[in-house]
């Protein structure tokens, strides 16, 4: 039987994040929505909100729903794996992809690092709309293994989902094993995240929520199955998305990173280390000693820097001490260090057209008015 996750003291006044949750129902930035918000001793506030869809009789959001996670798939998913592996010695962070891709050496690559993949400043391109050209995996790998190199690898940062895919290729080649496997193996069993998955079946594909209703590609509506091109044809396991999963799951993992890769096994009710505390100060802490001005730890970001096009998604209140991760579909996950704090936001912002992007200015102020009731109740 699965233990049930304690809530802690019902001290807090979270009904300003409670109001702002709801608006953004009512002003259409998405159906439906997850809000867990916890500390590493417990979750202090839990909430589902909206339905599935606009449709009238849609479905309610309940805790067990599950969203498709996009590119949080990258941290919760892909950094774990990397992390587990490092610790167990089969990945060199300064190792070149090479040694584990060897496809992976033309045009300038052959010097690329796994760490460069982890801080995306790879020298990969941002984003390469493979759906157009090809239809199998193997054309993606392939493309990614031939392409050119943008800018000098090493020298800036520029966002790829193509570093995360090659990510989990390497944990693939190293692991023997396919990376959802390898995952629930070794991470989603043990910390009992049973809802965690990619390719959701069964009853797990009955819980997940509809994405896009795709009519430029795939010509239907989206639920259950990937709603990021490349995952998609990369088979729905990959790197850089294609993870399901709902704010209880998520919270069991980053609950042991804030306890520095401590969880408690329910089975044996011991505490058990799922990772190294060096490791996890290693892949949370922000990257220092680059030749340019880098916000990103191993595979997650910290706070980045105010000065962009839009409002920063974890607010301004959030501590320098941060690290967290954004989907595309409308999900967050953040962990304020300095306050023991985690906040995890699940919607699909994205139904029914990614053209919707109201979510740019809810996120932040959600996380602004977590941190202002997380701190009123220490005062």
């Amino acid at each position: 039987m699965l233990a049930v996750l304690p809530v802690i003291g019902a001290t807090y006044d979270f009904s300003p994040v409670n109001d702002i949750v709801s608006q953004g129902i009512g002003r259409g930035a998405y159906p439906g929505a997850q809000l867990l918000i916890g500390t590493d001793d417990g979750i202090i506030f839990e909430k589902s909100y909206g339905n599935y869809t606009y449709d009238e009789f849609s479905p309610t959001v309940t805790d067990e729903s599950i969203y498709d996670l996009a590119s949080v798939t990258k941290v919760v998913a892909t950094t774990a794996a990397v992390m587990k592996l490092y610790e167990a010695g089969l990945i060199d962070l300064n190792s070149n992809v090479s040694k584990y891709l060897p496809e992976f050496t033309s045009y300038g690559k052959e010097d690329i690092t796994v760490l460069n993949l982890l801080l995306h400043n790879s020298g990969l391109d941002a984003f390469v709309p493979f759906f157009t050209m090809y239809t199998k995996r193997s054309e993606v790998l392939s493309h990614i293994y031939s392409m050119n190199l943008s800018y000098p690898a090493g020298s800036k940062t520029v966002y790829s989902d193509l570093n995360a895919i090659l990510l989990g290729e390497i944990v693939e080649s190293v692991s023997k094993q396919s990376l959802d496997e390898y995952c629930s193996v070794n991470i989603f069993i043990p910390l009992g995240m049973r809802s965690t998955c990619f390719n959701p079946q069964g009853k797990l594909l009955e819980l997940a929520v509809p994405t896009e209703k795709d009519e430029y590609w795939r010509m239907k509506q989206l639920k259950g199955e990937v709603h990021d091109e490349a995952a998609y044809l990369m088979g729905g396991v990959s790197g850089n998305a294609g993870l399901f999963s709902n704010s209880k799951d998520i919270y069991r993992l980053l609950k042991t990173l804030l306890k520095k890769g401590v969880y408690y096994d329910f089975d044996s009710s011991k505490e058990v280390r799922m990772f190294e505390a060096s490791t996890v100060e290693l892949f949370t802490k922000r990257f220092e000693g680059l030749q340019y001005d880098n916000t990103r730890a191993l595979g997650w970001e910290t706070k980045p820097n105010m000065e962009s096009k839009y409002r920063i998604a974890c607010g301004e209140m959030i501590s320098e001490n941060c690290f967290g991760h954004t989907g595309y579909t409308g999900t967050s996950i953040w962990c304020d260090a300095d306050r023991n704090l985690i906040v995890i936001f699940l919607t699909n912002r994205v139904f029914p057209t990614r053209n919707n992007n109201l979510i740019r200015d809810i996120r932040p102020d959600l996380h602004n008015a977590v941190i202002n009731a997380f701190d009123k109740n220490k005062e």
